[in-house]
């Protein structure tokens, strides 16, 4: 019997993240928080990132002029006091 090589398999799965803030347009009007890397890449790219709480968009603007997402700092805050202990 032949040699046969195994079958490689890949399973991709689309995650949908829906946050009932962003339907008004408001999530617009804040910065947000994201992996640096991710930003970085994005603003390079053109091509969108997703924040923390589920937000998309293309980094465009100058995020030091927003206020802070609530939704970004309260999962953030969260993350920190998790990684600190």
């Amino acid at each position: 019997m032949p040699d046969v090589a195994p079958l490689e398999t890949t399973t991709t799965t689309e995650e949908t993240v829906t946050n009932p803030v962003t339907d008004d347009g408001d999530h617009d009007r804040f910065a947000h928080y994201a992996r640096k890397a991710d930003i970085t890449r994005a603003t390079v790219e053109g091509t969108p990132v997703m924040a923390i709480c589920g937000k998309v968009w293309v980094p465009s603007r100058d995020p030091s002029k927003y206020p802070i997402c609530k939704t970004c700092a309260d999962i953030k805050s969260k993350l920190d006091t998790r990684n600190n202990n």
